[in-house]
């Protein structure tokens, strides 16, 4: 059981030291979907009572709920008498090729609009289906992507294994952490209630990894103020991910936005993105700009598919890379399934946000003694190697869900009452909760509390 935790706290320098998992079952799958679920989440709140342990000199208890852990990498969040707009865009999906398998990934209208422009326009899946049945995978994904879309063919974890990315993410660390010679003398001003209470987070991430970890941090007492561009939106997983956040818009290709972003990066202590890996330097806000703005920023960055190796720049998500990595194919074979069987949540995104939060936490850590910045690279490829190579999955299942799991609170939301689910990770006397419900992007000025 413990034998992903070991492997996680061992990549993040934390104590070797045992974490209950509470609670029964797991979600079926082909792997050990449940594990990395509890594993990550417990990472994340050690890091957490080891900042109090310096801080304080008393290291509290962490455990996790396995059933709950399970859960909320799903979702959180249970309206009341509203429903969370649909996760997919209708034509995003498997298709079968002459050869063999394709995701095509169309949830963002110009990802659509790429793959359109390579197969034409598709009114509904099965116009897709037929267009996509003369294209070999290979061929299709490279066409698809050439057109700034995202596309990834099935393969096995033995083809990814030799394939150019897969030998230079799998050959990467888990979190690689990067050190900085800037100094950044300031002293705690959180509590054991809210160990994050003062800190600035400012978070440029999307959809499910980097609002994991941004939503974590904001539960610890942390100001997290998210930036969207303009033009984007995600409505299947705003009510999920914007908890405890404030959210404005900025155009970073215009002059004005660009220097309301310049300011608020000087006065953030923890910056969060998860673009391509060329994205922000393109921006002309490129690591050594951002550490002229910034001296001692903690600086934590994801992407899909590792940071060396000939995608490293690639646009990916979670569905794409379990894809590419051999997890759909190995779920296949384990359902014995006529069709790709990815995990059943988007454990890479979760997990990998959990990291994430750890890795800031691990940093603001060493900040707070020795007053040394840092940085922290993690991909969601690398986090697929980690679940693929340990403990095999189950067909265990979970007691199902009962109102005994959800928080008695209520949240208002923009777009009706909800409840969330009780928290997984307990941490002794530190409860993570959020002040500020889920809102609308956009929704508030780009400026700190």
């Amino acid at each position: 059981m413990t034998d992903l935790l070991t492997s996680i706290q061992a990549a993040l320098g934390l104590p070797h030291t045992p974490i209950p998992f509470t609670a029964d079952g797991a979600l079926p799958s082909a792997f050990a979907v449940t594990e990395l679920a509890c594993a990550s989440m417990a990472a994340a709140g050690q890091t957490v009572s080891e900042l109090l342990r310096q801080q304080t000199g008393l290291r509290p208890a962490v455990e996790v709920d396995r059933r709950l852990a399970s859960f909320w990498f799903a979702t959180s969040i249970r309206p009341i008498g509203w429903q969370v707009p649909p996760l997919w865009d209708p034509v995003a999906g498997d298709y079968q090729t002459c050869d063999g398998w394709i995701r095509l990934h169309t949830n963002a209208p110009h990802h659509r609009a790429a793959a359109e422009s390579v197969l034409g326009a598709c009114a509904d899946r099965a116009a897709i289906a037929v267009k996509v049945a003369r294209w070999a995978s290979t061929a299709l994904e490279q066409a698809v992507v050439d057109a700034k879309g995202c596309a990834a063919e099935m393969r096995s974890w033995a083809q990814w294994q030799t394939h150019p990315q897969g030998l230079a993410v799998n050959a990467e660390p888990l979190v690689h952490f990067l050190d900085s010679q800037d100094e950044h003398s300031q002293a705690w001003q959180g509590s054991v209630a809210q160990p994050l209470a003062g800190i600035k987070v400012l978070d440029l991430t999307r959809v499910l990894a980097g609002p994991t970890a941004s939503r974590f941090l904001a539960g610890l007492g942390a100001d997290v103020l998210r930036i969207d561009s303009p033009t984007w939106n995600e409505p299947g997983v705003v009510p999920e991910m914007t908890l405890g956040k404030r959210c404005a818009r900025l155009n970073l290709q215009d002059p004005a936005d660009r220097a309301v972003f310049e300011g608020l990066l000087k006065d953030a202590d923890i910056l969060l993105h998860g673009y391509r890996a060329d994205a922000l330097e393109n921006l002309g806000f490129g690591a050594e700009r951002r550490r002229q703005l910034a001296p001692g920023l903690i600086d934590v960055a994801l992407n899909a598919y590792g940071w060396s190796g000939p995608w490293q720049n690639r646009r990916g998500f979670d569905s794409l890379v379990q894809m590419s990595s051999g997890i759909a194919e190995a779920g296949q074979r384990w359902q014995q399934a006529e069709k790709p069987t990815p995990l059943p949540v988007q454990a890479l995104d979760h997990a990998t946000g959990y990291l994430m939060a750890a890795s800031a936490l691990r940093l603001l850590t060493e900040r707070l003694e020795n007053g040394r910045s840092g940085s922290a690279r993690l991909s969601l490829a690398r986090t697929a190697k980690l679940l693929i190579e340990h403990v095999p999955g189950t067909t265990q299942a979970l007691r199902v869900e009962d109102e005994q799991d959800q928080s008695t609170s209520i949240e208002q939301t923009p777009w009706g009452p909800a409840h969330r689910l009780q928290v997984p990770v307990k941490i002794s006397d530190t409860p993570i909760q959020w002040a500020l419900p889920a809102t609308e992007l956009g929704s508030h000025h780009p400026q700190w509390n």
